[in-house]
């Protein structure tokens, strides 16, 4: 029979080692491979309840609600920026408030803006350009559906001219806010962005990052049948007026074993029949508006299909800014594509900005500061290679946004989250790059808490909705055309 002393005893000395190992044990457990760890409670958890201190955003949300007033009434999205050959070229100012630098500015190695130089030097100068002029913006799942990317794209084509929503693929990841499309059921997707598609045998994969095929790869013999397949695109005036107001249609396709039978129509009226080359990877076929409908339609035969590297609906002069939202990416694809053709894309499309916003797929797997340092280097690889194939543009970085996590009851911010945050800045910085840091932006550690429990976060804690995401937009644009009108003045 045990005695109450060695009962007692037993109890204590058991509290004794749980509390050693929540000591020893780190706070946020041990992994054992990349998708397993071992989590113990602190001591502090095990007697005290955590309470994670949310950051305050009232500031941040009354500033850029303030600025989208001031923004609202000083754009025009209604007329378009034309040159105007009898008058010379001025550098317009564009209003922003010069107190959000404060908060958002966007920053640069050694306080050097030259960064954004062939950039604000295009815009200073668009009255000059023969034809627009390309904003690229590539990221992960936050800018997926056009977010972010549609108020940069209202303001710029209100401020500078320019029609259309850009460059889209015939499957886009997700639904955009300007764009909907469908497609016969033969289609499929062959990314390289999240994992290279090993049925491609090429690395010709465009500026999009991916190819769509309405048959797979395979050689074609003379009897093959010919197939049919379509495509139809909707552009609503959700985008703007200037975004729907686009009077091309271009075609970029390559690869195919013969020619391709293709009908065009708009709003149902057919507009053209023609042929697609074979061969090539680098192929443009355009087609012009006669109605200038918000409907179109692509009908195509041929017994193999091409590779279609994306559609661009655009304007005359002015500004294009393009959305490659690609999910479940880190931005680490570049060196997958086949050099000559996307340095082919980059000057077709007269490209002078192009923005980087990754991270957020990455964070996850990231354990330790050093694994933070690793994926910075691997960012500044790839950044490298935009360098050299698009020399005359500015790259602006954006770092990842607040992210949180499920510790015990409560979430909070990435424990690593800054550490990547750093190297992202670094990666940029190390290659000359402008960076801003969307992290900061939102009001730091634990303010995806706040954002979330204000509706401008999605519940997953990572995204924001599309509110969010407008506030964030709007706090971006400010602080570009922040350093846009300094960059006029000093001239």
């Amino acid at each position: 029979m045990h005695k109450p002393f060695h009962t007692l005893l037993f109890v204590a000395l058991t509290f004794l080692l749980l509390g050693v190992i929540s000591l020893i044990v780190p706070e946020n457990g041990i992994y054992i491979t990349d998708n397993f760890k071992i989590q113990y409670p602190t001591f502090a958890s095990l007697f005290f309840e955590k309470k994670v201190e949310k950051t305050d955003i009232s500031s941040i949300i009354a500033l850029s609600d303030a600025q989208d007033d001031a923004l609202e009434a000083s754009t025009d999205t209604t007329t378009a920026v034309e040159k105007d050959s009898l008058s010379p070229a001025v550098a317009k100012l564009v209003k922003v408030d010069t107190n959000l630098k404060l908060i958002t500015s966007i920053q640069y190695k050694n306080e050097s803006k030259t960064a954004m130089t062939n950039f604000f030097n295009s815009l200073a100068n668009i009255s000059n350009e023969d034809k627009s002029i390309r904003i690229l913006h590539y990221g992960d799942s936050q800018i997926e559906g056009d977010r972010i990317s549609d108020y940069l794209r209202l303001k710029l084509q209100g401020e500078f001219g320019g029609e259309g929503p850009g460059l889209i693929s015939f499957m886009p990841v997700a639904p955009s806010v300007v764009n909907k499309l469908s497609w016969s059921s033969t289609w499929d997707r062959y990314p390289v962005f999240a994992g290279r598609d090993k049925r491609v045998k090429h690395n010709n994969f465009g500026a999009l990052a991916h190819i769509t095929r309405f048959s797979p790869y395979g050689t074609i013999s003379d009897t093959a049948q010919a197939k049919s397949a379509w495509v139809k695109i909707v552009t609503s005036k959700n985008g703007g007026p200037k975004a729907a107001a686009y009077k091309k249609v271009k075609l970029f396709y390559g690869g195919a074993q013969s020619k391709t039978q293709v009908e065009f129509y708009e709003n149902g009226t057919l507009n053209t029949t023609d042929s697609l080359a074979a061969g090539g990877n680098f192929n443009i076929k355009e087609f012009n508006l006669n109605q200038g409908a918000l409907l179109q339609e692509f009908k195509f035969k041929g017994k193999d299909s091409p590779d279609f590297y994306g559609v661009s609906l655009e304007g005359g002069k002015g500004v294009m800014v393009d959305n490659f939202g690609l999910r479940g990416s880190s931005g680490t694809f570049f060196n997958q594509i086949n050099f000559g053709q996307l340095k082919s894309f980059y000057d077709y499309l007269n490209t002078k900005l192009i923005i980087l916003q990754f991270g957020g797929n990455s964070l996850p797997y990231i354990k330790t500061k050093e694994q933070a340092d690793a994926f910075g280097t691997y960012l500044r690889a790839q950044i490298n290679i935009i360098k050299k194939i698009a020399p005359h543009a500015s790259i602006l970085v954006i770092g990842p946004a607040d992210m949180s996590v499920k510790v015990g009851t409560e979430y909070e911010t990435h424990p690593q989250l800054e550490d990547l945050r750093d190297a992202i800045k670094k990666a940029a910085f190390d290659t000359d790059c402008a960076f801003f840091d969307m992290y900061s932006c939102m009001g730091g550690r634990n303010s995806m808490l706040t954002w979330v429990e204000q509706g401008i976060g999605a519940k997953d804690y990572i995204h924001f909705s599309s509110g969010g995401a407008r506030k964030i937009a709007v706090l971006l644009y400010s602080s570009l055309m922040s350093d846009y009108n300094g960059f006029v003045r000093s001239k």
